[in-house]
């Protein structure tokens, strides 16, 4: 695994826990919600991505 991946994924564990818990308040924040779903989405791209073409790392 890349010096790269790995931070992408440590990033999207965290939008993940950050995701859980803005679901668990009592008035969840739709916005930030779909927010944190769209950055995830990215990460995760972004990891698929890598996964394929790792010579891609360079370019992102």
């Amino acid at each position: 695994m890349t010096n790269q991946a790995f931070h992408l994924l440590q990033y999207h564990q965290k939008l993940d826990r950050r995701l859980h818990a803005e679901m668990k308040r009592r008035w969840p924040d739709l916005v930030a919600i779909m927010r944190l779903k769209k950055l995830k989405l990215s990460v995760k791209d972004n990891l698929a991505r890598l996964a394929v073409h790792p010579a891609a790392q360079t370019a992102l």
